[in-house]
């Protein structure tokens, strides 16, 4: 029953928070319109919320926070390099397309994610039909490498967590 009511208790209850918080006000007003924006903004946007989160594997979850750690680790490094001796840049900046099997909407929100926290690469774009990733990427040698290292470190990991 309270689903239906509330979408997403625990958002409503921190944009009710937050907002008080935000405003440092106990007012009526205040009150009410945190009160009015924790119950609309989750009904208002209940659609846009992706299908619900059945993770799977959770040595494989680790094993993933594990490799983005390290992958990230290594790119801070060398965009640093990039950064503090320019001279040293090996290769230029380009778009490598990817082929995706991943599918599910989780799966490439946390693939988003990886990506683009990830220093020297960016999220450029998603095919419709969610079969190809074009990912900018600042040093480019071999697009074959960057093509085997998403599929391998990121994107199997996920479609067993998620799949």
């Amino acid at each position: 029953m309270m689903k239906k009511i509330l979408p997403a208790p625990l958002v409503s209850f921190g944009l009710f928070v937050v907002w008080l918080l935000l405003n440092r006000s106990l007012s009526p007003g205040h009150l009410l319109l945190a009160l009015l924006l924790a119950l609309g903004l989750p009904v208002l946007f209940k659609e846009l919320r992706p299908q619900k989160v059945r993770v799977r594997h959770l040595g494989t979850v680790l094993r993933l926070c594990w490799t983005v750690v390290v992958d990230t680790t290594q790119s801070n490094i060398a965009v640093l390099r990039f950064l503090l001796l320019p001279r040293t840049r090996r290769h230029s900046a380009d778009f490598v397309k990817i082929p995706l099997e991943l599918r599910d909407p989780n799966g490439l929100a946390v693939l988003a994610m990886i990506v683009c926290i990830t220093p020297g690469t960016v999220w450029a774009e998603l095919s419709r039909d969610r079969s190809m990733l074009m990912l900018h990427v600042l040093e480019v040698h071999d697009r074959e490498a960057i093509v085997q290292h998403v599929q391998t470190r990121y994107e199997r990991p996920l479609m067993e967590i998620f799949e």
